[in-house]
């Protein structure tokens, strides 16, 4: 599985900062939630990457 794992720990620690940080409709979660989404397509859990991509595109 390589190091999605990894890759989705580092973007979803991301993201929670990001959260606090910036305003609930800001781009950058929107491109947060599509970069998680991408690994969980990539690690074939294909409702999760939906929901992630779901969520990327109420934002933006």
């Amino acid at each position: 599985m390589g190091e999605y794992s990894k890759a989705l720990s580092s973007y979803e620690r991301s993201l929670e900062i990001s959260k606090i940080a910036l305003p609930p409709n800001h781009p950058s979660l929107a491109t947060s939630y599509n970069n998680i989404g991408m690994v969980y397509d990539n690690m074939g859990e294909y409702s999760k990457a939906l929901s992630s991509y779901e969520r990327s595109l109420e934002i933006s």
